[in-house]
């Protein structure tokens, strides 16, 4: 490109004036299209003036371009028929499509004849020889110079298909206001370089263009983590729950297991499940309750309430520890305990927020995930209300077929596992985990006899990814998502 410039300013110089381009093209064996690339950056720059002028012409489509070097269908029929006649079947054998095109092409302009005398029709010359006129036009458009082209003649070629008209620009040229030999690009930037050697004083600078448009900016997305979280708390939302504050992270190994009902010695507390912080390492004691410590450490040390308890030595060093939290329950032990302090009345808490378990990455595990929780709170609660919430809960999520299995967990009892059925997959799926809570749980924290509390809770990751196609967690949650999904993910609509 470089090359053109400099030749055509060179050009310009001697000639003043270049009458069109097209032609200057043509005599300098150059590619019209790059010429005007060319042209334009001049123009833009001031160094020529041009006139834009329109040429109506022709272009040869891609079945006339296989005529340019064998001749023209009938031509080519022509050539193959030998002096003494070929068979008809013989000859569209020999030639294919070409001689189906050019047989009747070659009979109209009277170049041979088909004789059906034998029975069998043979085609014969009847012309001693030939011009191939359409080849002959077809090489001159291709050349560049069918402007005159008869209209009989490019109407004829038209209607057979083998040239499309086209408008070509060309360009007369003329120096410019600022012509030179050689362009002198224009800096876009006043660096310090030219504020200390003074070149700035010399220096053509290219002119702002306030008008122009900047890149629009982009707007923010929504993780589908996000958008699945917006409905389930909607739906919470909608049946009267109240959300509880699950901003700490961080918690005290007494609310996180203690206060359910865990025993020190559970193998959830082992530190390959759960990760213990080492700065700060322990919550002091008396930051806790006293009162409230002191009857969970009875409840666990020798029951009550019906229970048994564990028989153990209940320590208070192991309740000091600090972790990052293994399940939102935490937050709803505070909640309860705090319920039962201020005075109990019904309640109906949710929480959806992040939870951490030292697990071992794969496809459906992760080290932290999201836990949705529900929890009712009132008096003379039992299992049919704990069912009976859990169908009205899951049918607005649109999963309308559950059942109930028995299942164990440390602070609920009864516990049951929720399966749905799915049409899509044609078989039942776990879909989260429920239970009652324990009165060694409850009557610590100092809730009436008579009141009951039922809890729910399940992933958020996993309706996520059934939602979204996705079969590995770590393309919906983590370093190894990618922005396009985020960019680019559909609505989410639960139970419609």
């Amino acid at each position: 490109m470089a090359d053109i410039e400099l030749r055509l300013l060179a050009d310009l110089s001697e000639l003043q004036t270049i009458a069109d381009s097209l032609e200057y093209a043509a005599t300098r064996s150059l590619q019209h299209n790059l010429l005007v690339g060319v042209i334009k950056s001049l123009l833009a720059a001031g160094l020529i003036e041009g006139e834009e002028r329109r040429h109506a012409s022709f272009a040869l489509t891609a079945e006339g371009t296989s005529y340019l070097e064998l001749g023209s269908p009938e031509a080519q029929v022509f050539s193959a028929v030998p002096v003494e006649g070929i068979p008809q079947p013989q000859l569209i054998q020999k030639l294919g499509n070409v001689g189906s095109v050019g047989m009747g092409q070659a009979m109209k302009l009277k170049w041979i004849t088909l004789d059906k005398s034998s029975g069998q029709p043979v085609v014969k010359r009847k012309a001693s020889e030939i011009t191939d006129g359409v080849q002959q036009v077809l090489q001159s458009i291709a050349a560049g110079k069918a402007e005159d082209l008869p209209k009989q003649e490019s109407d004829g070629l038209k209607k057979r298909k083998l040239i499309i008209p086209e408008t070509r620009a060309s360009y007369k040229l003329s120096k410019g206001p600022k012509f030179a030999l050689q362009r002198k690009r224009a800096a876009t930037d006043l660096t310090h370089e030219m504020l200390q050697n003074g070149s700035w004083r010399d220096q053509e600078f290219k002119s702002y263009n306030f008008n122009a448009l900047g890149l629009p900016p982009t707007g923010g997305y929504l993780h589908p983590l996000l958008k699945v979280r917006s409905q389930f708390r909607k739906i919470f939302v909608a049946m009267g729950f109240e959300e509880m504050m699950t901003n700490a992270y961080v918690e005290n190994s007494f609310w996180n297991f203690d206060a359910l009902f865990q025993p020190q010695q559970h193998p959830a507390r082992d530190a390959h499940d759960t990760f213990f912080l080492t700065k700060p390492a322990v919550t002091p004691a008396d930051r806790l309750p006293q009162d409230y410590l002191q009857r969970v450490k009875a409840i666990h040390e020798q029951g009550g309430f019906g229970s048994i308890g564990y028989g153990y030595s209940w320590k208070v060093a192991e309740a000091e520890k600090n972790l990052l939290r293994t399940h939102t329950t935490a937050v709803s032990s505070r909640m309860l305990y705090k319920l039962a302090q201020e005075g109990f009345k019904p309640a109906k808490y949710f929480s959806i927020d992040r939870v951490f378990r030292n697990e071992a990455v794969d496809r459906t595990h992760l080290a932290e995930f999201h836990q949705i929780e529900g929890v009712v709170c009132d008096k003379g609660l039992t299992l049919r209300d704990l069912i009976g919430t859990l169908k009205m809960f899951f049918d607005r999520l649109g999963l309308k077929k559950l059942r109930f299995k028995p299942a164990y967990n440390p602070y609920t009892e009864p516990s049951m596992e929720i399966f749905s059925y799915s049409d899509e997959l044609g078989k039942w799926m776990e879909v989260g985990n429920s239970g009652m809570f324990r009165p060694e749980m409850l009557r610590p924290m100092g809730l009436p006899e008579d009141v009951s509390v039922i809890a729910w809770g399940l992933s958020l990751e996993r309706p996520t990814m059934i939602l979204y196609g996705i079969d590995n967690i770590r393309d919906l949650f983590g370093h190894k998502v990618s922005l396009n999904l985020i960019r680019k993910n559909p609505l989410c609509r639960l139970g419609l």
